[in-house]
């Protein structure tokens, strides 16, 4: 695959930079916007839509996850007792300036009791680097990331959980990263199917690899849930009966909507849309409950910031 111009100006910054520059005590509040003021559900002039009686309405994740900046790509494990969610400070920044803020990245907390510990910043071996789309299966951290030595674009790689760190960073391969090229992506319990979201020429569509003799083989368009729309960030859950992604809404409401199928024998039932309002980027824990990720917008339809919204499952 050729590289970008945006991943050879990358490549070119990190060549010319050292981590002995950075200051790594930074916190997340240092680094947001002071020219912009936090939006709450009260002065959302979009807010999130709850079309199923199966689940309370969306409200904002409890605990200090959320902040003025932008929080997305929520993962819960399935002990339910960490979290991880990538941040930037200002959507605004270009990605060649957050690649260097120390901030935006990985980031990850702990259960405590009904709400959740002050989250730290996930170290993949380098600071240098734009981490992202965190996925856990037992000690395994998969990631996405754009650093120096990428085989693509955006790569996928692999870290294994030491105590409180992720070490042992490995990307994952051509297959993953070149040949299937695949976008986010949650796996199969029995770790023998992998769903992903793939580029299609003009817009995204949903498929699934199986796991052979050979790696990850058989790439399987999902027939029965992608249109002529985009349908991608795909979440499994525990169970392997529900299939959880974003597409845009079908109900008239306003940018993407997180949308369900139920497993029926082998196929995928009708895909019923659950949230609706840029809603998007959906996980589902053990106990049915919902994570998304929600985008706040002006009235000029640009995003201002971004939160975790939380849906409680009745």
């Amino acid at each position: 695959m050729k590289k970008s111009v945006f991943l050879i100006a990358v490549v070119f910054l990190l060549s010319s930079c050292s981590q002995n520059n950075y200051d790594f005590d930074i916190a997340r509040e240092d680094k947001l916007p002071t020219d912009i003021e936090k939006v709450f559900p009260e002065n959302d002039i979009f807010p999130p839509v709850m079309n199923s009686d199966l689940w309370e309405s969306p409200v904002p994740m409890v605990g200090p996850v959320n902040t003025l900046g932008a929080e997305d790509s929520p993962f819960i494990t399935k002990d339910m007792n960490r979290f991880f969610f990538f941040f930037t400070p200002d959507v605004r920044i270009p990605l060649t300036e957050q690649l260097i803020d120390t901030v935006t990245g990985i980031w990850m907390c702990d259960r405590s009791g009904l709400s959740w510990t002050e989250p730290r910043r996930v170290y993949l071996e380098s600071i240098e680097c734009l981490d992202g789309c965190a996925y856990v299966t037992g000690d395994t951290l998969y990631f996405a990331s754009v650093r120096a030595g990428n085989i693509g674009e955006i790569d996928i790689f692999t870290a294994v959980r030491s105590g409180e760190e992720y070490v042992d960073v490995t990307n994952c391969g051509d297959g993953l990263n070149v040949t299937y090229d695949i976008g986010e992506f949650h796996i199969s319990e029995d770790k023998k199917t992998l769903y992903y979201g793939n580029y299609n020429g003009t817009d995204y569509d949903l498929y699934y690899l199986t796991y052979g003799s050979d790696g990850w083989e058989n790439p399987t368009e999902i027939i029965e849930l992608n249109t002529e729309k985009t349908e991608f960030q795909p979440c499994l859950t525990y169970d392997g009966n529900e299939l959880w992604y974003t597409s845009d809404s079908k109900l008239g409401y306003a940018g993407p909507a997180v949308f369900r199928s139920v497993k029926t024998g082998d196929a995928w039932g009708e895909p019923e849309e659950i949230i609706s309002n840029f809603a998007g980027e959906p996980c589902v824990d053990n106990d049915g409950n919902i994570y998304f990720v929600h985008h706040y917008m002006d009235s000029s339809m640009n995003i201002i910031e971004a939160d975790i919204y939380f849906c409680k499952k009745k």
